[in-house]
């Protein structure tokens, strides 16, 4: 869904909207000293002053939280839109300090329901009818509540039980307004801050609209979860809800009602006897699998978007909730991917230099010796460790702030690609602490590189192309005839071209030496 903004920010914003909210956003700046951290790195230090100034004037300020930790709270304090942005903003590890990072990952999505009336004359808007024409039953308290949207319970008039997701009203001006500051603040960040420039703080806001752009369409969401359930339609390790399409609008989303413990709530789970060694295991086989064989994976799995099956025939599985973002790989991403890990695990930094410049990522002068040695430098010291203690999402990480180095774009389907990782090892040795995410992955990458490159690569990649050798087969006489005759052409223009320029200097040469006879002529003749 497009933002109702389509100004350069942020002069889209009704002047007093924009200045009230200005102002909000200063007080809570100074109030957590965010100055200082925004001041001290200002590469002309005129501006200095103003640091100054305001710790005379808030001088009852406790400023002794670490600078991160005070980021994360004041972005708490100016509210959902923010604490979002703050979420996309840990994913780009590849752009800030470890230590921001990690404290931008704990901002929490809580955020009050809005009341019910809303979410009911929200149906009706979207349905054109009551509610109660629409559902049999209608649960008008919200069992979750989101930034963008909450989520109730209700049954269809056939009997089936559903969760129907209902975007927040009058949200999308809301957030074109914050948007549009973000983006004011990112050029003064980039004005000020000595390393505003490299971490491209508006290039981050622009992403940001993306993904709240991708948010604000339930109809995509619903898309992204019916495709990834027909892509597990007979899994046996993840369920995903089906869709009611003939429900579902722009605003309004509704899904099969799934079942669950949630996956953060271990003592729970092993109440139900849920094996969690093959639990965590089974996240690592969902997230290659997604990442190798779909090329489309769920980029948001942390604990509040996954529980666990207890009951029936999908006992044990894991339930995905929510898809408004999700990641996509193109063949030279998968490619690169396996390579990588499999030379990681060989420890083969040669070939990982290799790769990088094979897939055009790192530029074609880059030399691999040297390219070798600092990825050697980067990964030598993880591997005098136990496999099991090593988090392959940080040797991503370490990857990429390496490549950096080497002027390597970083594409941002693998910023997400190595978020959703460091996640699934999260959560996979918060189930089981001893969980060796290395040896599990293996295997799988094993079999993906010889289904990719050995008999069964040529026979998939044979029939994926059969319908286009279909195609062409029976004009392929008429093609060579064509090609044979184009060359024929193409030979017979050349010769008549040589013949011409040969003809042309013949008749150069003959007229030169017309002139210089006819010259000769002339002066025997007038001579005395």
């Amino acid at each position: 869904m497009q933002l109702p903004c389509d100004k350069p920010a942020p002069w889209c914003i009704k002047p007093a909207m924009r200045i009230f909210r200005l102002l909000k956003i200063v007080r809570v700046g100074l109030a957590y000293g965010l100055d200082e951290l925004i001041l001290e790195h200002e590469p002309t230090g005129r501006l200095r002053w103003l640091g100054r100034l305001a710790g005379i004037l808030c001088f009852w300020r406790d400023l002794s939280a670490p600078p991160a930790r005070r980021l994360r709270l004041a972005l708490e304090a100016l509210g959902p839109i923010f604490v979002k942005f703050g979420q996309v903003l840990s994913t780009r590890r590849d752009l800030m300090p470890a230590d921001l990072a990690d404290e931008l990952a704990r901002l929490q999505d809580q955020v009050p329901p809005f009341p019910s009336e809303q979410a009911m004359a929200e149906l009706e808007r979207a349905y054109g009818k009551p509610v109660h024409e629409v559902f049999a039953r209608f649960d008008p308290v919200p069992v979750a509540s989101a930034s963008v949207a909450q989520v109730h319970y209700a049954e269809l008039p056939d009997g089936r039980e559903v969760a129907v997701k209902i975007l927040r009203p009058g949200i999308a001006p809301v957030i074109a307004h914050d948007i549009a500051l973000l983006d004011a603040l990112a050029g003064l960040l980039e004005s000020l801050w000595s390393d505003g420039k490299r971490l491209k703080p508006r290039e981050v806001v622009a992403e940001f609209k993306k993904h709240l752009g991708d948010e604000l369409d339930l109809m995509r969401e619903a898309a992204n979860c019916s495709q990834l359930r027909r892509n597990f339609k007979d899994s046996k390790l993840l369920v995903v809800p089906e869709v009611h399409w003939d429900w579902c609008t722009p605003s309004v989303m509704v899904m099969e009602h799934m079942r669950g413990i949630p996956i953060s709530q271990i003592d729970r789970l092993r109440e139900a006897g849920i094996d969690l060694a093959a639990l965590s295991r089974a996240g690592v086989e969902i997230f290659f699998t997604q990442v190798f064989r779909d090329a489309f994976f769920h980029a948001d799995m942390h604990p509040g978007n996954i529980l666990v099956s207890t009951e029936g025939e999908t006992r044990g599985r894991y339930i995905a909730l929510d898809f408004g973002i999700m990641g996509t790989l193109n063949e030279v991403d998968q490619r690169y991917l396996a390579i990588n890990f499999l030379a990681f695990f060989r420890r083969d930094y040669k070939r990982v230099a290799e790769a990088h410049i094979e897939s055009e990522w790192a530029p074609p002068e880059t030399r691999v010796d040297e390219l070798e040695a600092a990825i050697r430098a980067v990964c030598e010291p993880i591997f005098d460790r136990p496999l099991r203690d090593i988090s392959f999402g940080k040797v991503l990480l370490r990857l990429f702030q390496t490549s950096r180095r080497f002027n390597v774009e970083i594409q941002p389907q693998l910023v997400l690609l190595q978020k959703t990782l460091l996640n699934i090892e999260g959560l996979g040795r918060q189930l089981d602490p001893d969980l060796d995410l290395w040896q599990t992955a293996k295997p799988f990458l094993e079999r993906w590189m010889v289904d990719q490159v050995g008999w069964r690569g040529i026979i998939k990649n044979a029939k994926h192309e059969a319908p286009l050798w279909a195609r062409y087969l029976p004009q392929l006489p008429r093609l060579v005839h064509q090609a044979l005759a184009r060359d024929s052409s193409a030979r017979l223009a050349e010769e008549i071209a040589r013949l011409r320029a040969t003809e042309a200097r013949r008749n150069r040469w003959l007229a030169l030496i017309s002139a210089l006879l006819a010259g000769l002529l002339a002066a025997v003749l007038l001579a005395p």
